[in-house]
């Protein structure tokens, strides 16, 4: 009634005489305006926060997503965004999916799923260039928040994350065994310039082997021994077969002793006719 106005800290404040912006801001506190011929109008000058629905583009590799975002904004001149634009809120989030449809059709799947930093910049300097100079908003920050995929293309990328994982754990196996080799036969080499060690070796893996509570234990008995018992073997022994296979491979076939003839009954001289043939002689 009497035209006193309060501003808060975060608000500024424009006055209008006769539907003419005056010059100035009126700053946060107690001011006075006119009650018949002025208007104050208050400006928030906090940071806004806007969600950006989800917006179904397709990429510049042809793959369909659906991708919201948030964006953080506040006016920085109040006179332009009281002035220049109607409702400088719903111009925002208009000018924001309208630029994340673009920013989605200019970029690959892959780009949107792993470089977001980079997405999230260049989204802000698209949809702060409409808004800061004629609107007096600046954009302050703009996060993508959430790639839907189709279900196929998540099928997809979990078939390859898991190709992938499995060539990994393939190298790393067969780096493992070539290692492994390489230290192997270093040891072996260890091991052949002292007999001693492989018969050390030998009684740990028996201790090894015992201590898993097995019915049945193996002695490998060792080539050193077998060749003791050849070396020691009297040589006659080893001359004779040597000799017998020599004989029997040179020798001639063996003779097959005769049969002598029996006498045959002069009674049984002739056979019995068979079939009604005439008699013959038998073979004597």
């Amino acid at each position: 009634m009497f035209g006193f106005k309060i501003i808060t800290q975060y608000e500024k404040g424009i006055v209008f005489r006769f539907g003419r912006a005056l010059p100035g801001i009126r700053e946060a506190g107690l001011t006075w305006v006119n009650p018949f011929t002025s208007r104050l109008r208050k400006v928030n000058m906090q940071i806004i926060v806007t969600a950006v629905p989800g917006q179904e583009a397709i990429t510049r590799d042809n793959v369909t997503l659906r991708v919201d975002a948030v964006v953080y904004y506040r006016v920085i001149d109040p006179i332009k965004a009281i002035i220049n634009v109607q409702n400088y809120k719903f111009a925002v989030s208009q000018v924001a999916q309208t630029s994340l449809r673009s920013v989605i059709g200019q970029s690959d799947m892959d780009q949107l799923l792993s470089e977001r930093e980079k997405i999230n910049a260049h989204l802000k300097d698209v949809i702060d260039a409409p808004t800061e100079q004629p609107w007096g908003i600046r954009v302050e920050r703009v996060e993508v928040k959430d790639v839907a995929l189709p279900e196929s293309m998540k099928r997809s990328m979990s078939r390859q994350a898991e190709a992938e994982r499995e060539r990994r754990a393939r190298i790393i196996s067969a780096d493992g065994e070539y290692q492994a080799s390489k230290k192997l036969a270093q040891a072996a080499a260890v091991m052949a310039a002292d007999p001693a060690a492989l018969q050390l070796r030998l009684l740990q893996t028996v201790v090894e082997v015992a201590a898993e509570k097995n019915s049945t234990l193996v002695m490998p008995v060792p080539v050193e021994l077998l060749r003791f018992f050849d070396r020691a073997a009297p040589p006659s022994r080893q001359a004779e077969p040597s000799a017998a296979d020599a004989q029997g491979t040179s020798a001639a076939p063996l003779a097959v002793a005769e049969i002598p003839a029996l006498p045959v009954p002069a009674s049984a001289a002739l056979t019995a006719p068979l079939n009604g043939a005439p008699k013959t002689p038998a073979a004597v």
